[in-house]
């Protein structure tokens, strides 16, 4: 039996996995469970996040990647030599390719993480690619022809921005403001504003359920519960939409900034082209209520958000692993 090639997402908040031939077969939340005495690792993924703010004093759960990178680097192999053994890709005497998405700008000794962490997890050769440009493809747009295509990728750790054309970036940014900031954001305001204290997994839900970033584009509210500051003993309370878009309007704000300033560096003829074409959002903060509208609104070109958005870096792995063999020709990150 030989290996099959797959192709990883490694997400801040998700890793997804995408095996030639058989689609995406593993969405799991990055989160390992670690005994802190022994140092065995106890749970990974949808198990580990569960625990998230729920253990005892020696059971630790951790997020190894921070703003889209390796913050640490055992942790990260742990799990991802779990999520391979988990699948079975492995052959008789033969190792997987792996092709790995990172955000644009990092540095080579992050590059040299992420490859290595691949490679003693079980992988035989290692292909990195940048993030946006995968999800441009996963996103179903044509990237290969000479015209611009603009992709805003909002993941859990970074926002990347770029315009893309001949198959390659022609201006991108990348800035560490996503989905995990806009629930710090969200878990402060409850602090300053109701003296509350709230987890991470409730921040996220007030996320989900109730916010927007767009001012008057949602009327919902959610109760939620937590630990009263002064009294220290458990508290609900209401939170409405219009609080957490004010919440959220100076981190959404520089992702607007971004946008922009990609936009002021293209040339003109690919920007004649976005007009056309559209930007196109990918990455589980694309679903955040509003922020379509608002990056039409401040852009002044067409927004849309791609069919999966939170799929989509996994869909163009799965793309770029059919023509692996092509690709591997040309020179690799």
């Amino acid at each position: 039996m030989l290996a099959r090639d797959i192709g990883i997402d490694l997400g801040t908040a998700n890793v997804l996995i995408h095996v030639k031939g058989k689609g995406i077969v593993l969405n799991e939340p990055s989160v390992v469970a670690i005994d802190r005495n022994s140092g065995r690792v106890l749970a990974v993924g949808e198990e580990a996040r569960r625990m998230v703010g729920r253990t005892p004093g020696n059971i630790v759960a951790i997020r190894p990647l921070k703003d889209g990178v390796i913050a640490d680097f055992d942790v990260t192999e742990a799990m991802l030599k779990h999520f391979i053994n988990k699948l079975n890709v492995k052959g008789f005497l033969s190792k997987p390719r792996i092709l790995i998405c990172c955000p644009t700008n990092i540095t080579s000794v992050e590059q040299k993480a992420i490859r290595e962490a691949a490679e003693k997890s079980g992988g035989k050769k290692i292909f990195l690619e940048e993030e946006p440009k995968v999800a441009a493809i996963g996103a179903g747009m044509d990237i290969f022809q000479p015209s611009g295509n603009m992709v805003v990728d909002i993941g859990g750790g970074t926002t990347d921005v770029a315009v893309l054309s001949m198959g390659d970036i022609v201006t991108a940014s990348s800035i560490k403001m996503a989905g995990d900031k806009f629930d710090a954001e969200i878990l402060s305001y409850i602090k300053r504003e109701y003296k509350l204290l709230i987890g991470e997994r409730t921040a996220e839900d007030i996320k989900i359920k109730v916010a927007t970033v767009f001012p008057g584009a949602r009327q919902e509210e959610i109760d939620i519960r937590g630990r009263d500051m002064v009294t220290g003993l458990p508290r609900t309370i209401t939170v409405r939409s219009n609080e957490i878009e004010k919440a959220l309007r100076e981190s959404v704000a520089v992702i607007v900034q971004a946008s922009k300033s990609v936009l002021e560096r293209t040339p003109p003829e690919l920007s004649a082209d976005i007009i056309d074409r559209g930007v196109i959002l990918t990455g589980g903060g694309a679903l955040l209520h509003g922020i379509d509208q608002l990056l039409a609104d401040e852009l002044r070109v067409p927004v849309l958000i791609a069919e999966n958005p939170m799929e989509c870096v996994a869909i163009g792995t799965g793309i770029m692993l059919e023509n692996l063999d092509r690709i591997s020709n040309r020179k690799f990150l």
